[in-house]
């Protein structure tokens, strides 16, 4: 199945996947930003928060990834838990929350962040509420990838 076919397939758990990718790189690059603000420590906080949310992203949206890194078998189960639209969403809501609570101390670019995983808690959970089955992108590593490459 190729990329447009996942797309016309009409299953929001692929969007999800996707935004979920546009969340990490996004995290990732705000998370760097926003951490040499030096006048607003507390957002500091916010910005490590941010950037270790981009790696808990990238290893829940690209399962190969724990094929391949040595991690360990306690962070393997943690990252297993997020297999379920439902579970999804709620990682993806509380992760927006977190950076909601960062306009509390200065309204910053970590806004941007928010909304992109607001967005994707959203598609999970509508994923979710129609009871779409969860289907991973090949493209990220989803099902079939790992026999093609062994």
């Amino acid at each position: 199945m190729t990329l447009a076919e996942e797309f016309r397939a009409r299953n929001w758990s692929i969007y999800g996947q996707w935004a979920g990718v546009v969340s990490m790189i996004l995290c990732f690059a705000l998370g760097i930003a926003n951490i040499f603000n030096f006048t607003r420590p507390l957002l500091i906080i916010f910005s490590g928060i941010c950037l270790a949310s981009s790696f808990i992203i990238l290893f829940i949206e690209v399962p190969f990834l724990l094929r391949i890194c040595p991690t360990s078998s306690k962070f393997d189960d943690f990252i297993r838990k997020f297999s379920t639209n439902y579970m999804r969403a709620a990682v993806y809501a509380v992760m927006s929350l977190v950076q909601w609570l960062s306009l509390i101390i200065h309204g910053s670019s970590l806004i941007a962040a928010a909304v992109v995983l607001l967005i994707t808690a959203v598609f999970y959970g509508i994923a979710a509420a129609r009871k779409d089955e969860f289907m991973s992108s090949k493209t990220l590593g989803g099902q079939g990838v790992a026999q093609m490459i062994v």
